[in-house]
C-alpha cells in the first residue's frame, strides 16, 4: 500500500470538511458547527455537529451526505442511528458528523463535552 504525502492527505481532510458543511447547509441543517479535533483526540480531525427539524429531515441529509462521501472519495462511512434518526452519527475517518433532531442534540450537548474548555469550536454556519 503506498502512502500518500502528508500534504495531500491533509488537502483530502480539509476537501471532506468542506463537502460535509456544504451538505449540510445545502440540506438547510440548523445550527451547524465544527470542533477542531487535530491535537486534542486521534479520532478525527474534525468534529461536525447539526440539527435537523424531524427525524425525516435527519435521515434524509444522513444519506446524502453519505452519498456525497463514497461519490467524491470512494469511501462508504459508517453510519449509526439511522433507523431512529433522532441522533445519526457518520463516521467517514477524518471528521465525524453528528445530526440530531434539536431536544435530543440539547440533551446530549456534545458541543460542551468536545470543546475541553477552551473557544476553539467554530460556528459553520447558524440556522
Amino acid at each position: 500500500m503506498t502512502e500518500r504525502p502528508a500534504e495531500t492527505a491533509a488537502n483530502d481532510v480539509e476537501d471532506l470538511h468542506r463537502l460535509v458543511l456544504q451538505s449540510l447547509d445545502d440540506d438547510q441543517a440548523q445550527e451547524v458547527v465544527s470542533i477542531p479535533l487535530a491535537g486534542k483526540s486521534n479520532i478525527a480531525d474534525h468534529m461536525v455537529v447539526a440539527s435537523g427539524r424531524s427525524t425525516r429531515q435527519v435521515a434524509s441529509m444522513a444519506v446524502k451526505l453519505a452519498d456525497k462521501i463514497k461519490e467524491r472519495f470512494g469511501r462508504t462511512p459508517r453510519i449509526e442511528g439511522l433507523p431512529a434518526a433522532d441522533w445519526v452519527l457518520i463516521d467517514a475517518d477524518d471528521v465525524i458528523v453528528h445530526i440530531f433532531r434539536p431536544e435530543v442534540r440539547n440533551f446530549y450537548n456534545l458541543e460542551r463535552m468536545w470543546a475541553f474548555g477552551d473557544d476553539s469550536m467554530s460556528a459553520a454556519a447558524r440556522g
